[in-house]
């Protein structure tokens, strides 16, 4: 079968592989209908990893199940499932207090399993034409409707885009009437300022350079920030300011109010040096956040943060970065991080998609055959006009 491949640097390649078969009675094994292309991926793709060549690459599987382990109860041949990103047992200690993203069973190396990614266990990626699922009962989300109808470009995101970014949206403690600010206008990015203004709050700033995205963002209801106009902060204060029916209700004091109430890293540790942009500044979003959340605000990390191979030195290859720890210690702030536990949020997202309640299928922007795989990865790589690529099987 075909399977999208890491060869090296800005290397991938579409190979054949093994047709996956049942390794044990929970497996499943699913026939894909769409697997989509993760801005995480581009990690690998960039070298900030230690992704080895010949590496399965992808976490976003969307399909039809072909056959079940003995052990399989809940799902049959035929069935339409998603599959979160995380692979997890689903009943040993973390998992049964919902931490799926951090179970203790999947993995040798440390808590957390997932697909098609260095480190998170010995499992390959799901952009393949069929993939082997552990903990099949656990993992599959069974879905309605047929592969190909309107809601199959939604559905392929409640594997990983969709629910991570709503849990930045948790992290950050985002609620009716906040004040949110958002850096990166990546698909995580788009989503949290969706799920943002999904959850009521009342202005959602979005921080990139890319007009396209912004304009995306434009669209759903975000106030886009273009940081090569400026510094994002200031301009975020600066929009607020201009805001006539917020000064006019403003108590003395309460002008010390107008950074935000939450604040999402949507970015990580790939982030655009604002002086140059064309450099990257590991630290640069945790910096700008610092200055804009406002005192007992929430902050949301939901950009990954890791030991950097290609890092500018010796801290930042091993994933150690300057925060400005005094700054947010002063203003009171609640800090949530990590990989997010799809599983908390997959039924209640997607029951929001078939009672169109939500349409995050919004920034899909290409539609490819995996033998177009090689290019989609170069040209998403811009980070510009190809906001989210997602891989169509037959």
């Amino acid at each position: 079968m075909k399977a999208v491949v890491y060869k090296g640097l800005k290397q991938v390649e579409v190979a054949e592989i093994k047709k996956p078969e049942i390794e044990k009675p929970t497996d499943v094994i699913i026939k894909m209908t769409s697997s989509a292309i993760c801005g995480s991926d581009l990690h690998l793709y960039d070298g900030h990893s230690p992704a080895e060549s010949g590496l399965v690459l992808g976490h976003e599987p969307l399909g039809v199940v072909e056959e079940i382990g003995d052990a399989i109860e809940l799902v049959k041949p035929g069935d339409r499932v998603v599959i979160p990103f995380n692979i997890a047992c689903g009943f040993y200690l973390n998992c049964i207090q919902g931490l799926t993203n951090e179970c203790l069973t999947t993995n040798p190396n440390m808590a957390g399993s997932g697909y098609g990614y260095p480190g998170m266990g010995p499992y390959g990626g799901g952009q393949v034409e069929y993939m082997r699922v552990p903990y099949g009962d656990w993992a599959c989300l069974k879905l309605p409707g047929e592969p190909g109808d309107e809601f199959e470009d939604d559905f392929v995101l409640l594997a990983d885009i969709f629910p991570t970014a709503y849990y930045s949206t948790e992290l950050a403690d985002v609620r009716t009437g906040k004040t949110v600010a958002i850096f990166g206008a990546g698909p995580v990015g788009l989503l949290a300022a969706y799920s943002s203004i999904l959850k009521g709050a009342s202005e959602v700033y979005i921080v990139d350079k890319s007009k396209k995205r912004l304009k995306l963002a434009e669209s759903i209801g975000a106030i886009p920030i273009n940081f090569t106009d400026g510094d994002p902060v200031e301009q975020i204060i600066l929009h607020r300011q201009n805001n006539k029916n917020l000064m006019d209700s403003l108590r003395p004091g309460e002008e010390k109010t107008l950074g935000v109430d939450c604040a999402i890293d949507a970015v990580g540790y790939q982030a655009n040096d604002r002086n140059n942009p064309k450099e990257f500044k590991s630290n640069q979003v945790l910096m700008d956040i610092a200055r804009i959340i406002n005192s007992g605000g929430n902050i949301g990390i939901i950009g990954v943060y890791s030991a950097d191979p290609a890092g500018k030195d010796e801290n930042e290859k091993q994933g150690l970065l300057l925060l400005p720890l005094g700054e947010l210690w002063f203003k009171g702030v609640t800090i949530g991080t990590g990989i997010a536990p799809v599983k908390q949020m997959h039924v209640f997202l997607r029951n929001l998609i078939f009672n169109d309640k939500a349409k995050p299928s919004f920034i899909v922007s290409d539609h490819i055959d995996i033998s177009e795989a090689p290019e989609a990865y170069s040209q998403f790589d811009k980070r510009d006009d190809v906001v989210k690529p997602v891989i169509k099987f037959d």
